[in-house]
């Protein structure tokens, strides 16, 4: 087990997070509730951003959004001096409504509708980043609609094998993502972009997966990325000012989890950078990341309540708690692993090896796999690590099941950021 950020056992043998007892939080917030360790955060942001600078190459670091967006997050990431990566309409509406600076704000996604791509060219976005040809003639008719100029990367694929779960692998040749960069197609297009009138063609984008703990996958794209620099110069004359890397960086959720240091790496990326430029004889890019589940995933914990155990007659050890896979749904779709805790008995030795389950009517609704712990008691509190990423994000109304509350801690403190759902939320929309 690992404690990250704030998080401590306090003298009563309690979890701690953000000098907030867990026990105190649940009273006043109750359970489910998801709970974001704000200097944590905000730590990791300045992590990021103090690493990623050199000399010789311009950086920007850029916060992938669809790992955890909210209001609140919006002003902390705009506090911390990063970007922002949003990849639909309801990302860019929320970063809008927090008045995040527009001319830092990157919209993504691979299927953009009409609608998406003119509200972002409505209101001045700084980048889109196109996925496709049609994308681009569509973007191209709304620019010239509206007489704006926009900025734009091309998101090619570097058809790179990534070592992570297959759904969040990014650039196998088949990937949805993205046009390949062994295509000529490509080429004409990058043509097409830089010559056109309304878009201000700034280089290309490319993004290899998620959860990848082997550097030199990175060290592999950014040495083909460099060499396909070089070789659109050659084909079509159009030079590439920037080089957007994505994101990906592996994190810490079980033993077993090796993530490599992000400072030393950010270093070693740009020295490489430098020397591949230099080695193709071609100019500097602009260089971007896109860090998301690196930035907040170890900054949340999941607080439930345990209602009853079980064992099996196949000698399976079940404890129920009063969540679900519709507010933790990673180990169901990925096959997730996590740490888990009796977070009112923290100093308690460890009885057996359990499987945490939720509410939902589905054998598949499991929150942990195996989780050791003291034998759970009814009305103790649950408590599951590094869930900041992907799990407000993900969460759902499967079973009608309402989603939990969203507070920040820091210095003892605690606010709410979202809400907790109610009943009558849950039938808003509905007309009888």
């Amino acid at each position: 087990m690992k404690l990250f950020g704030t998080t401590i056992i306090n003298e009563k043998g309690h979890l701690e997070i953000g000098g907030c007892c867990t026990m105190e939080l649940v009273k006043k917030y109750q359970t489910p509730l998801y709970v974001m360790d704000e200097a944590h955060i905000r730590n990791q942001c300045r992590l990021f951003k103090e690493s990623f600078i050199s000399d010789k190459v311009d950086t920007e670091v850029i916060y992938a959004s669809k790992a955890f967006l909210n209001l609140a997050m919006c002003k902390l990431i705009n506090e911390e001096g990063l970007s922002l990566d949003v990849v639909s309409g309801g990302e860019l509406y929320t970063a809008l409504k927090a008045h995040f600076p527009v001319e830092r704000i990157y919209f993504h996604g691979n299927n953009k509708t009409e609608e998406e791509l003119h509200m972002a060219v409505k209101h001045d976005i700084g980048t889109i980043v196109l996925d496709n040809q049609y994308e681009a003639h569509l973007l191209s008719e709304i620019c010239e609609k509206h007489h704006k100029h926009i900025n734009v990367l091309l998101r090619v694929n570097p058809g790179i094998e990534a070592h992570t779960h297959e759904y969040i692998s990014t650039t196998k040749n088949d990937s949805k993502f993205g046009e390949s960069i062994f295509s000529e197609a490509t080429f004409e297009l990058i043509k097409w972009i830089d010559d056109h009138e309304f878009l201000n063609f700034r280089g290309l984008h490319s993004h290899i997966g998620s959860q990848i703990f082997e550097r030199e996958s990175f060290y592999r794209q950014l040495g083909i990325m460099m060499t396909y620099i070089k070789t659109v110069k050659q084909n079509v004359n159009v030079c590439i000012d920037e080089l957007n890397l994505g994101g990906g960086f592996g994190i810490y959720y079980v033993d077993g989890d090796t993530p490599f240091d992000i400072n030393i790496f950010l270093k070693e990326l740009l020295e490489k950078v430098e020397n591949d430029a230099s080695g193709l004889n071609i100019p500097i890019p602009k260089i971007l990341i896109e860090p998301g589940r690196a930035i907040v995933a170890n900054s949340g914990t999941t607080l439930y309540k345990v209602g009853s155990t079980k064992k099996t007659y196949g000698g399976k050890h079940y404890v129920f708690v009063d969540g679900s896979m519709a507010d933790h749904i990673r180990t169901a779709l990925y096959d997730a692993d996590y740490e888990a805790v009796l977070a009112n008995r923290m100093n308690d030795e460890i009885e057996e090896n359990y499987t945490v389950t939720g509410k939902c009517c589905e054998s598949g609704d499991i929150l942990v796999k195996t989780a050791k712990l003291p034998k759970p008691n009814p009305k103790d509190i649950l408590a599951v690590f590094s869930t900041g990423a992907y799990h407000y994000s993900m969460s759902s109304n499967y079973n009608l099941m309402t989603r939990p509350a969203v507070i920040f801690v820091k210095d003892g403190s605690s606010r709410v950021v979202v809400k907790r759902e109610t009943y009558t939320d849950l039938l808003r929309n509905n007309i009888e």
